[in-house]
């Protein structure tokens, strides 16, 4: 088998199932599994995941176990010659494994190898390719200044090497990804993917950052960025420091000042308002059951060209594909108060998110 796509999963059965849907149209000429660690969510993810994608290999764990320790677990069951980690609030395009496996098979030093992030308003996510966060460059971050925390020597659309990737995209070879021992369970949440991804480093591998291809990640699904998230955020870096770096005196008392500033300051949770002037809904039809729920004026239209600004779209996989929707959403994110919204296939709910930082929103109908 050529691919093991591993899912952890907690709480966010709409955000999984779009994420299923989009991986099986990415994977339909590809050699691969699929497998879901659920990390005993309490909604109705596991019955979801059964019903409609029953060749998924499904993991139910009766406690959260955590990110690192969820996703070995899912790993210890993959078939694959390479591994991508992906996050359930992700969306990726058909041709994503395709293109992504073409490039890793092309170096002979790869470690693990990432993509180019959005979030749910069409705009780049910097984590997408970072530098490693040495304590000071952490500190500096903490009262944002991230211009050496991000890898900003790579274009948004540039291919290269990267020391840093995030855990919500990373594609390797399961003989690396066991020759470094996973992800590290030392780290319950955040971290683990740095970690990772110097282990790697270190190991004497190459992180590649491709910037070619871009998937949707609905960051404010799995990181919601409150105190407790800056708490547990700078809590994984002091993990980091004491396992790879030196200790000595200054490190260790500039990690812990981070991590108290942390849990004083939190994350910001403001989402910024958006005012619609009208609800444009790019299909060849709408649902008279969605239609009611729609603020008017709607305007329904066929061509991605006729979208205006200051509106909330609605984008009917019924009728474009995965590559049009995340394309359009990249070259148009200029357009700031325009909203995003993806209707799914066979189902009664749409979804889609105005914030990185916040959850998304999900209308059933």
């Amino acid at each position: 088998m050529k691919l093991s796509i591993v899912i952890l999963n907690y709480n966010v059965r709409y955000f999984l199932e779009l994420c299923l849907k989009s991986v099986e149209a990415a994977i339909k000429d590809i050699d691969a599994e699929i497998i879901v660690v659920d990390n005993n969510s309490p909604d109705d993810s596991c019955t979801m995941v059964k019903h409609l994608f029953p060749n998924v290999v499904l993991v139910k764990n009766k406690v959260n176990s955590g990110f690192s320790k969820g996703n070995n677990m899912g790993v210890a069951k993959a078939k694959g010659e390479y591994l991508c980690i992906l996050n359930p609030d992700t969306v990726v395009a058909e041709d994503t494994f395709r293109r992504v496996l073409s490039f890793a098979e092309s170096k002979l030093d790869l470690g693990a190898v990432g993509c180019q992030l959005i979030d749910g308003r069409g705009k780049f996510l910097p984590e997408s390719k970072r530098e490693i966060p040495t304590a000071r460059i952490a500190f500096q971050k903490l009262k944002g200044k991230t211009d050496n925390y991000y890898n900003n020597t790579l274009g948004i659309d540039d291919i290269g090497k990267t020391d840093i990737l995030v855990g919500a995209f990373m594609l390797l070879k399961k003989t690396v990804y066991d020759q470094v021992h996973g992800f590290d369970e030392d780290y319950f949440m955040y971290g683990e993917d740095v970690d990772l991804s110097y282990k790697i480093l270190k190991a004497g591998y190459s992180n590649y950052y491709y910037g070619e291809t871009t998937i949707i990640h609905y960051k404010g699904e799995s990181t919601i960025k409150d105190k407790v998230y800056a708490k547990r955020f700078y809590g994984a870096m002091e993990i980091f420091y004491r396992k790879h770096f030196k200790k000595n005196v200054l490190t260790s008392l500039f990690v812990k000042l981070g991590v108290k500033l942390a849990a004083l300051r939190g994350g910001n949770t403001v989402n910024e308002e958006l005012n619609f002037n009208e609800t444009i809904v790019v299909s060849d039809s709408i649902p008279n059951s969605l239609e009611a729920h729609l603020k008017p004026p709607i305007t329904l239209v066929s061509d991605l060209k006729d979208i205006t600004q200051n509106v909330q779209v609605i984008l009917d996989l019924n009728y474009l594909s995965y590559r049009s929707i995340i394309d359009f959403m990249k070259h148009n994110n200029a357009s700031t108060q325009n909203s995003y919204r993806i209707l799914l296939k066979n189902s009664n709910f749409i979804l889609g998110s105005d914030s990185s930082v916040n959850r998304g929103e999900i209308l059933l109908y």
